[in-house]
């Protein structure tokens, strides 16, 4: 039986043209690698529930379901072969400012241009941006 994709979720917060990362720390994947403030989405969520109760419990900030659109779904292969399915949202607004909430999985957050994403960004998450800010809605990755 073929494998079931893991949903994925992206929040792109943006401000000033800079877009919020994390440095990924002890976690075993990409670790010192800057990625958005994601994960999975848990059995029961939508997209919109799981990127909600991610912003919180990763950089403590408040999302409205209303505030989110999504702007990139990504059909991929994460480096260990595995299927998965990004989705990338983005906020027009938010309550709180982005702090790290997990030091135990991110040695801190970092604002750096869109456009100019550092090298060591994961790269699955600089393609989503970069589509994002061509207005591609769809991609795929990997296969």
């Amino acid at each position: 039986m073929p494998q079931q994709p893991v949903n994925d979720v992206m929040l792109i917060l943006e401000r000033d043209g800079a877009v919020c990362l994390a440095e990924r720390r002890g976690t075993g994947y990409a670790d010192g690698m800057l990625n958005l403030p994601s994960g999975k989405v848990e059995p029961g969520e939508s997209v919109y529930d799981a990127v909600i109760r991610e912003a919180h419990e990763e950089i403590d900030v408040t999302v409205e379901r209303d505030a989110l659109r999504i702007v990139h779904a990504m059909h991929f292969r994460n480096p260990e072969g595995e299927p998965r399915v990004g989705w990338f949202l983005t906020a027009r607004h938010w309550e709180g400012e982005p702090r790290n909430m997990e030091p135990h999985k991110c040695a801190g957050l970092s604002w750096h241009p869109s456009d100019r994403l550092p090298d060591n960004t994961v790269p699955y998450n600089a393609l989503g941006i970069a589509h994002y800010l061509k207005g591609e809605p769809f991609s795929v990755h990997g296969w």
